[in-house]
């Protein structure tokens, strides 16, 4: 687990493809969209944020978004390879998000997620998240659930 680099910027925007791209079938095509930034649209998602990625001979397999935000830690663009998943790769990501925001001295981590991914649900739940509430409707159309783990 380490800290990306603008070098890393391609490959993570290789991976955020992939992943939006084998979402299942119905999500809105502008959130869909909104998960392949370009790498200069992610570039400018940059400021304020530390990224972690886990890699695997050189690859990167996920990544991470940490930023403090209101005082506390807010979790972003969690993604895992598809081919990667149920392989450790998520936990990895989030120990070293929740380990960046203690460093931080953040009283709490939060995710926000889409309610149709209840294995995102799972994950967050075995690792002391708690489902503090719903956003009905709220990225296009979507409902988007909030978890919190206090620190």
């Amino acid at each position: 687990m380490e800290r990306i680099t603008h070098a890393d910027i391609p490959a993570i925007c290789a991976l955020l493809k992939r992943v939006a791209d084998a979402q299942p079938a119905g999500l809105p095509p502008e959130l869909a969209k909104a998960w392949q930034p370009g790498p200069l649209e992610f570039t400018s998602q940059m400021e304020g944020v530390t990224y972690f990625a886990a890699r695997r001979e050189g690859r990167i397999l996920g990544t991470v978004g940490c930023e403090i935000r209101h005082g506390t830690c807010h979790l972003m663009v969690l993604a895992v390879e598809p081919e990667a998943r149920r392989q450790k790769v998520a936990t990895a990501l989030l120990v070293a998000a929740m380990e960046w925001a203690k460093h931080s001295n953040a009283p709490t981590v939060w995710v926000d997620a889409l309610a149709r991914f209840s294995s995102v649900a799972g994950l967050l739940k075995h690792h002391g998240f708690s489902e503090a509430g719903t956003l009905h409707k709220h990225e296009w159309g979507e409902d988007v659930v909030l978890f919190e783990r206090v620190l």
